[in-house]
């Protein structure tokens, strides 16, 4: 994992939250929705199926257990999870938390609208939240 950089991109549409045993996990500065991404911290990966077996299964097991936690915390009516890569080619797994009356409903959150930045104190109480919901699943770093 030396070798992992982020995509310019990634990081400038998001913040940091924490690292789990595969994926940097990052916030989507759109406070609109409840929109985690995570990214696999391995250099050069673009597609699910260049991952190891055992990395593509934690990959899994990471964003259907922070996304269950995230859905049952904010009460939320659906879990999208999807990897598309068409802007940003570095592997990167969205997990959005969808609410029948969130801005987009039932359309996707790519594109819709302008986003609505994070100021300083929402996002410090989401990050609390999403490190909380992390916490309480014993998903932790390496």
């Amino acid at each position: 994992m030396n070798d992992f950089s982020l995509d310019s991109r990634l990081e400038s549409d998001s913040f940091p939250v924490t690292d789990l045993p595969l994926c940097q996990v990052r916030l989507m500065n759109d406070a609109r929705f409840i929109w985690l991404v995570l990214i696999p911290r391995r250099p050069g990966i673009r597609e699910a199926f260049e991952l190891s077996t055992e990395d593509q299964a934690q990959l899994w097991r990471e964003a259907t257990a922070l996304g269950q936690a995230m859905k049952a915390a904010v009460q939320g009516d659906k879990l999208n999870l999807a990897t598309l890569g068409n802007v940003v080619a570095q592997l990167h797994l969205h997990v959005v938390v969808r609410k029948t009356d969130d801005a987009a409903w039932p359309a996707p959150v790519w594109g819709h609208g302008k986003a609505r930045p994070y100021d300083m104190d929402s996002l410090a109480a989401m990050r609390d939240m999403i490190l909380a919901q992390i916490q309480s699943l014993s998903l932790t770093a390496n």
